[in-house]
């Protein structure tokens, strides 16, 4: 049974913990997307560090139909914020790729969130901050986030917290309830995260923890989803010469 008295106890714990040995003093930075991770993590690095430690980056991508909602959450922690328009950007990068490429659909949407992490690491970088990633367990096992997008960051307080549990502790931290019961859109085809999946968050959770999914075509394409983005999960390969071992490596 999951706890999230408890794992919120000790998820704002190991914040603390993060920010001790890894920059006693900096912000926390994120962006703020108005939907139940960013909303959750923010919460929980007010918790630990304070609303004077954590600031939000709302980067709508020319209009952006939900904004209210990121406004929302910022408001109701208190924290500082900036926003940043990025469609300038995602403009000038595109047209300034070569006129004979063929920019494939995957490329347009996969450029709003990398260029969503450079803005939030040019400001907490500006800062004196540490970023935040908001992806959950859920995403990650499917490879539902950009690499190098929003599956960057310095620390990641629910890499390992299914949907149904990252719910559970916004439910703990006082979150409004239409934050944390937003359905999921990926920000990238407007189309909601279970419509791109083909099944439902719920469906996941119970087949990550569990390892039971009683719809067979459901499970093999969670299995093949799984498989298939499996590199996402671990750091760039990288070649060794023989002969160099690791302490040589360190010492670089």
């Amino acid at each position: 049974m999951f706890d999230a008295n408890k794992v919120t106890a000790q998820c704002v714990q190991w914040i603390r913990d993060f920010f001790e040995e890894n920059g006693p003093g900096c912000n926390a930075v994120l962006g703020i997307s108005g939907g139940k991770d960013s909303s959750v993590v923010a919460a929980l690095c007010v918790e630990a560090l304070g609303r004077d430690r954590v600031i939000g980056v709302l980067m709508p991508n020319g209009e952006q139909h939900d904004i209210d909602c990121s406004r929302q959450l910022v408001e109701h922690l208190g924290i500082r914020n900036y926003t940043v328009n990025i469609k300038a950007a995602m403009d000038g990068i595109l047209s300034a790729l070569p006129q004979e490429l063929a920019v494939t659909a995957q490329t347009a949407q996969n450029l709003p969130p990398r260029i969503r992490m450079a803005t939030v690491y040019a400001i907490s970088q500006s800062c004196n901050g540490r970023v935040a990633n908001t992806c959950n367990l859920s995403e990650d096992w499917v490879g539902y986030a950009t690499r190098y997008g929003d599956a960057a960051g310095d620390f990641s307080p629910l890499s390992h917290l299914t949907v149904q549990e990252v719910k559970a502790i916004g439910r703990v931290l006082g979150l409004p309830e239409n934050l944390i019961e937003k359905p999921p859109i990926d920000g990238l085809c407007g189309k909601t995260d279970e419509d791109n999946l083909g099944f439902t968050y719920a469906v996941l959770d119970k087949y990550i923890r569990t390892g039971i999914c009683e719809d067979e075509a459901t499970k093999a394409s969670i299995d093949q989803k799984h498989a298939r983005n499996m590199f996402k999960m671990f750091p760039m390969p990288s070649f060794r010469p023989e002969g160099i071992d690791s302490v040589q490596k360190e010492e670089w």
